[in-house]
């Protein structure tokens, strides 16, 4: 491809903007861009070409970030957050780097699967929304895409999910909001801390439906 991966981080500025533009922006800190963790970085960025991946050794980015060499940081903008993996020792190979950006690339709307499951537990935002539909569906794209422009409005507060009911991985999760498939599609929103929840079946998902959903349940 044209576009190098990883992007050479060689500033702050370049940095900054790099993680500004993406829902979810990964930078290896290393102390020699040919060194044998960062082969291994690159390896990985080369297993998940939907992921921005930068590379910087530039002293003044790694005190910036407040890091030491050979870090493999996530940053993503939903909740805000970001998460470290520490590749110094040979153990961590591209395997487990790609293994970490799976769990933890958490999105404005993240699909659920086992791997996400585990990054959606550990994020810091204690309110799920879930989307439970058909990912087949002639009207999916159009959902999604409402359901995203939702998203945006509960940035930081409220982390949205899609399900899609085809998976038979996924039919605990339906049956544990008490629905069937004849219900679908449905949203269910779930408060982590005390498991509160509350479920609402409909057929069209427009923006103002999922807000009022969600606002009801957050007051």
């Amino acid at each position: 491809s044209t576009t190098e991966k990883p992007v050479v981080l060689n500033n702050i500025t370049d940095a900054e903007t790099f993680i500004s533009g993406a829902e979810v922006a990964v930078i290896g800190f290393f102390q020699e861009s040919e060194s044998p963790e960062a082969s291994r970085f690159r390896l990985a960025a080369g297993r998940i070409p939907e992921v921005p991946f930068g590379l910087s050794t530039s002293a003044a980015v790694l005190s910036h970030y407040g890091v030491a060499a050979n870090i493999v940081r996530l940053f993503r903008r939903v909740d805000n957050d970001q998460r470290d993996l520490d590749v110094n020792s040979k153990d961590v190979d591209a395997d487990k780097i790609t293994h970490f950006i799976r769990m933890n690339e958490l999105r404005m709307v993240t699909e659920y699967n086992p791997v996400t499951a585990i990054g959606v537990m550990q994020s810091s935002l204690r309110f799920n929304l879930l989307l439970i539909a058909d990912k087949m569906s002639p009207k999916h794209p159009e959902r999604m895409r409402r359901y995203r422009a939702a998203a945006e409005l509960f940035k930081g507060k409220i982390l949205f999910i899609l399900v899609d009911s085809n998976l038979k991985s996924n039919e605990r999760l339906v049956s544990f909001f008490k629905l069937k498939k004849s219900q679908l599609p449905a949203l269910a929103i779930f408060y982590t801390p005390d498991e509160e929840q509350d479920v609402l079946t409909l057929d069209e998902v427009s923006v103002e439906r999922v807000q009022d959903f969600c606002n009801r349940f957050l007051q």
